[in-house]
């Protein structure tokens, strides 16, 4: 699947292919995001709603 991150070396947008699903935060306040990599190999993260983590099939 992908989904746009912001590359904040390259100061644009990207699209790039999400490799996992992930959570942060304490029960009852997390906050759901999208992983992924740059052609280089740096991490991207894109902090996401619920209902669209939900959908995404990684």
């Amino acid at each position: 699947m992908k989904h746009s991150f912001y590359d904040v070396k390259e100061k644009k947008k990207v699209d790039a292919e999400v490799t996992e699903k992930v959570t942060y935060g304490e029960s009852g306040k997390e906050r759901y995001a999208f992983k992924a990599k740059t052609d280089d190999g740096r991490n991207l993260t894109a902090f996401v709603g619920k209902a669209t983590w939900d959908l995404a099939t990684v």
